[in-house]
């Protein structure tokens, strides 16, 4: 097996994910690793066995890399992967993708002309239980989709740059938009928003603790997502579920399975499926980029519903999606 040779921009927890994942599958070998937190790169690539770097350009100068992962926080987004277009790299980023949508638009663009093979960090589009719900859902017509994201990540240090409206974008584009992008990817394109935000227990910062988001799907179908940023930080079992209705039917489905009902019982769905580095790294050896579900042109579509959702929570007013 060739080496696939990776680098890394950004170590905090969600690289450390991806860099487990990669070193089980055969030839995926990181071999830079950056961060501006030195401790933190360093720690990394000893862990991996790596070169650290806290400048990402002096690492994009290595001649040997084959693909780089971007995990970042929100605010950071832009000029990193702007650097890595110029090297005319494959690259995985993860989610959202920009802290505003002139950022996003402009990347997209550089990635179009450069003809880039991307993938952005939407996991729950590769796990069997999608799979199924969408079978399911392309031989019928929605009427409905209920989605929910309650958990505690609201709680904690006001300063950290999560709890800042101008450097996350609150719940709805730092996390919630894994669900939006589920409800996107089963129901279909969105075509206005309408949002309702409050702040009834976190007021010491300046994020919505509440969102209530009406959704207008292009198909005709409505739905509806709530997030709440105050709950009990143990339990995640109220994260990334959505309830679909059609004609007399419901599923309800969440990352570990489907449920459907199926000769007058609940039944629960799975099967085993590539991650998304499996998928990732399959397409930077092969050329080939057709079993990415998520590349950064349509993840641009997803963060564009979360913009808007905030947009008409601070203004009172429903939201066209406008996407270019």
């Amino acid at each position: 097996m060739e080496e696939t040779k990776i680098g890394f921009i950004g170590c905090g927890g969600n690289a450390g994910g991806h860099m487990n994942t990669l070193q089980n599958i055969e030839g995926a070998n990181v071999v830079a690793t950056c961060d501006i937190d030195e401790t933190r790169a360093n720690a990394t690539s000893k862990k991996h066995n790596a070169t650290p770097y806290t400048n990402h350009r002096s690492m994009l100068e290595r001649t040997d890399l084959d693909a780089i992962y971007l995990s970042l926080p929100v605010f950071a987004h832009g000029q990193p992967e702007l650097d890595v277009i110029d090297r005319g790299l494959p690259f995985l980023v993860e989610k959202p993708v920009a802290i505003n949508m002139d950022i996003a638009y402009q990347i997209e663009e550089a990635v179009r002309k450069a003809n880039l093979i991307t993938c952005v960090g939407y996991q729950l589009r590769y796990l069997g239980s999608t799979k199924f719900a969408r079978q399911i859902l392309a031989k019928n017509d929605v009427s409905m989709g209920i989605g929910k994201y309650w958990c505690g990540t609201g709680r904690g240090n006001p300063g950290a740059w999560i709890r800042q409206m101008n450097k996350s974008g609150g719940q709805l584009l730092e996390q919630a938009t894994h669900t939006i992008d589920m409800m996107r990817y089963l129901l279909g394109e969105v075509e206005e928003v309408h949002a309702m935000q409050t702040n009834r227990v976190l007021t010491e910062i300046d994020c919505p603790d509440s969102n209530i988001v009406t959704l207008k799907f292009e198909s005709g179908a409505v739905g509806s997502l709530t997030t709440y940023w105050a709950f009990d930080n143990g339990d995640w079992s109220h994260t990334n579920v959505i309830d679909i209705l059609y004609k007399d039917q419901l599923i309800n489905w969440n990352p570990s399975r489907l449920r459907i009902k199926e000769n007058d019982e609940y039944i629960d769905k799975t099967e085993t499926s590539l991650s998304i580095d499996e998928v990732f790294v399959k397409a930077v050896r092969s050329g080939d980029r057709s079993q990415i579900l998520s590349p950064y042109s349509d993840a641009v579509k997803t963060m564009a519903i979360s913009i808007a959702a905030n947009q008409s929570g601070h203004t009172s007013k429903p939201i066209q999606i406008n996407t270019i």
